[in-house]
C-alpha cells in the first residue's frame, strides 16, 4: 500500500505536497518522494525513511514548480532499495514523473512488451516503473502534447495493465495527470481549492490530504477514469476504459484508511462504526449469556469498531493499550522477527483494566497472527481472568494482490485452519470473527453506493482474473523468507 498525491496551484507546490504525505504516511513508512515540474525542468528528490527523514530545508528549495506529485511508499514486490523509492521518470517523451499506489498481476508480460515491443528499458522489479514506461510510450504515439493525447495514451495504459491501480504524473509542458484502473480497487479523490489566481486541484489516495491543505472535495475519481489538470488549471476528465464491476478494495476500510477520510463517497469512520455493530450483533447471537466484563481495542484502527461493541453489548468501554507513536505499523514491518519486537516496544498494558477481569479485546483483522498471540498474552500478563479476541474482518486466508503486502497464503495464521485452530494458535479463550457478509454491508451503509467489493484476502474471488502460477511467483516475492533474503544481498 502507499499514498499518492499530486498537485496544480498558483505558487510553488512542493511544500504543500510534503504536507499532504506527512498525513498520508500511514500507507507507507519505507520511502517518500516529491516531483516538481516548472514548465522547463522536472525536478525529483526521494530516498528511504519517513517523509521528515528524506527531505531538508536544501532539498525542499530545490523542487520548484506549480505542477507537482508525491509518494510515500511501502513494499510489495520487488526490492526494497532505495531505487524503488517513487516517483519514478523517464526524460522521453517530455519528460514524465509517475507515482503509483497498487499492484499489477501481469508485470513479467508487460517489462516484456515494454522491452521487445516499445524499445523501453525497465531498471527495477517495480511494476510502478513498467506501468509509467507503458504509459509513456502510449503519449509517444499519439505525436502531440494536449489532454486529449493524454486520455488516448491512459486509454493505450488500462488496455494493457491489469489489476488495482491509482496514479498521479506529472508531464513536462503539460501539467498532471491523474488515472483508476477500471475497476476502481484502489482509491483516487479530486479536490479543488478556490483563490484569487484561479482554482487549484489536487488528487489524492485519501480526502485527508486534501483537507488539510484546504482544498474541497470534489469527487472521486471514477474507475477508469482519467483526469487533466493542465498548468493554467484547466479541468479535463474523461472515462478511458470501458465501465467494470466498481469493486473498491474492503481492506482500506477495514485497516489502511485513516478514519477522518471519505473514499468512494464512504466514510471510513462511519464504517467501522458499523462494523462494531454487526460484529456486536454476532456476539450476542452466539452468546446472549456471555461473561464479557469490558471491550478494549488494540489501537488504534479498531477503536471505533470497539466503542459500537460494547454500546451494542451494553458493556464498559476502556483504553487498556497505551501505544508508543514513535514506532511503525507493526502490519507493515519488513519481517516476521521485526514485528514481533516492534509489538511490546509499540503497546504497554494498563493493568488495572484488566485485573480479574474477563475482557474482550478488539482488532480491525488478524492476518499473520503474530501481533494478535503477543497481545493476548499481554493481557494475561495484565491480570486478566479470560481473553477474549474480536476481529472486525472475517479470516484472511488469501493474498492480496492488488497492492497489500499481505504474505503468501501459508504465512497467513487462518490460511487452511477453522476458527478453532486458530484461536488455539493465538491463546484465546474465544475467537469471533466478522461474517463478510456483514463487513461488506457495513462498508456500503444504508446509501449502499458501492454495493460490490474486492474482498479477495477474505473470500479468493480476485475481480481481474489471475493468470497460472501467478501466485507462486508471488510466494517467491512476498514471503518473510524471500524478504529476508532479498536484504541479506
Amino acid at each position: 500500500m502507499c499514498g499518492i498525491i499530486g498537485i496544480v496551484a498558483n505558487q510553488d507546490v512542493a511544500a504543500q505536497l510534503y504536507d499532504g504525505l506527512t498525513v498520508l504516511q500511514h500507507r507507507g513508512q519505507d520511502a517518500a518522494g516529491i516531483a516538481t515540474a516548472d514548465g522547463a525542468h522536472l525536478r525529483v528528490h526521494k530516498g528511504n525513511g519517513l517523509v521528515r527523514d528524506v527531505f531538508d530545508a536544501k532539498s525542499m528549495r530545490l523542487l520548484e514548480g506549480r505542477v507537482g506529485i508525491a509518494h510515500c511508499r511501502y513494499p510489495t514486490a520487488g526490492s526494497e532499495g532505495t531505487d524503488e523509492a517513487q516517483p519514478f521518470y523517464v526524460n522521453s517523451p517530455y519528460g514524465i514523473a509517475l507515482a503509483h499506489n497498487g499492484n499489477l498481476v501481469n508485470t513479467d508480460a508487460l517489462r516484456r512488451e515494454v522491452f521487445e515491443q516499445d524499445r523501453r528499458n525497465v531498471n527495477t522489479e517495480s511494476d510502478s516503473e513498467v506501468l509509467l514506461n507503458v504509459f509513456a510510450h502510449e503519449l509517444d504515439t499519439q505525436k502531440a502534447l494536449t489532454p486529449e493525447a493524454a486520455f488516448r495514451a491512459v486509454e493505450g495504459v488500462t488496455r494493457r495493465a491489469r489489476g488495482g491501480y491509482a496514479v498521479v504524473t506529472a508531464v513536462l509542458g503539460l501539467g498532471l495527470v491523474a488515472f483508476r484502473d477500471p475497476n476502481g480497487i484502489r482509491p483516487l479523490v479530486l479536490g479543488v481549492r478556490k483563490g484569487p489566481g484561479g482554482d487549484e486541484y489536487a488528487i489524492a489516495s485519501e480526502s485527508v490530504a486534501l483537507d488539510i491543505l484546504g482544498f474541497e472535495r470534489l469527487r472521486d475519481v471514477a474507475p477508469g477514469e482519467a483526469v487533466v489538470v493542465t498548468a493554467r488549471g484547466e479541468l479535463h476528465a474523461r472515462q478511458c476504459a470501458e465501465p467494470q464491476k466498481h469493486a473498491p478494495c474492503i481492506f482500506e476500510f477495514v485497516y489502511f484508511a485513516r478514519p477522518d477520510s471519505m473514499m468512494d463517497d464512504i466514510s471510513v469512520h462511519k464504517a467501522r462504526m458499523r462494523m462494531g455493530v454487526k460484529l456486536g450483533e454476532k456476539i450476542q447471537r452466539l452468546r446472549p449469556d456471555h461473561d464479557i466484563d469490558v471491550v478494549i481495542p488494540i489501537p488504534d484502527t479498531s477503536r471505533d469498531s470497539a466503542m459500537e461493541i460494547a454500546n451494542v453489548l451494553g458493556l464498559k468501554y476502556r483504553e487498556g493499550f497505551v501505544k508508543n507513536r514513535y514506532v511503525g505499523r507493526t502490519f507493515i514491518m519488513p519481517g516476521q522477527g521485526e514485528r514481533a519486537k516492534s509489538v511490546r516496544r509499540k503497546l504497554n498494558t494498563i493493568p488495572l483494566e484488566f485485573k480479574d477481569r474477563v475482557v474482550l479485546l478488539v482488532d480491525d483483522s488478524i492476518v499473520r497472527g503474530t501481533t494478535s498471540k503477543q497481545i493476548v498474552q499481554m493481557a494475561r500478563d495484565a491480570g486478566a481472568r479470560k481473553v477474549y479476541l474480536a476481529s472486525a474482518a472475517p479470516p484472511v486466508r488469501y493474498p492480496n494482490i492488488y497492492g497489500i503486502d499481505m504474505p503468501s497464503a501459508e504465512e497467513l495464521v487462518a490460511h487452511g485452519r477453522t476458527d478453532e485452530e486458530v484461536q488455539a494458535l493465538l491463546g484465546c479463550d474465544w475467537l469471533v470473527y466478522q461474517d463478510l457478509a456483514d463487513l461488506e454491508e457495513a462498508v456500503s451503509g444504508p446509501k449502499r453506493k458501492v454495493t460490490d467489493f474486492d474482498s479477495s484476502c477474505f473470500d479468493g474471488d480476485y475481480v481481474t482474473g489471475v493468470d497460472p502460477g501467478y501466485f507462486e511467483r508471488i510466494r517467491q516475492l512476498r514471503s518473510d523468507d524471500a524478504k529476508k533474503s532479498r536484504r541479506a544481498s
